[in-house]
């Protein structure tokens, strides 16, 4: 079973960047990759994804982090990356590095926390 480890997170003020990482304990070349966020009260929910395409990659991205966020991989080193610019409180939450296959994978979260 593939593992997951999120590092990165921390306390930001608002307009402030981080950027997570997600190492995986095997290749993440083939599979379709995401980071999901969980504010409390609230249900997990998509922020960006690299899914396989015929032919290449593509991204995709939650309306609310579009322009903002950049999801990206390295492959030689297993690792996906979210770098998250111009955070804004609302951005607050626990994020999920993911392989959503037909039986998802999850990292154990990182806490990104923006002061106003």
């Amino acid at each position: 079973q593939v593992q997951l480890v999120e590092s990165g997170g921390g306390l930001v003020q608002a307009g402030g960047s981080l950027r997570l990482s997600c190492v995986a304990s095997r290749s993440i070349n083939d599979v379709d990759v995401a980071w999901y966020r969980q504010a409390p009260g609230k249900e997990r929910g998509l922020v960006a994804a690299i899914n396989k395409g015929l032919t290449s990659d593509y991204t995709r991205y939650a309306d609310a982090v579009k322009g903002r966020f950049t999801i990206s991989k390295d492959n030689l080193k297993n690792t996906l990356y979210l770098q998250m610019n111009n955070l804004q409180p609302e951005d607050t939450g626990m994020y999920y590095c993911a392989l959503p296959s037909a039986t998802p994978i999850w990292g154990q979260g990182t806490q990104v926390t923006v002061s106003s």
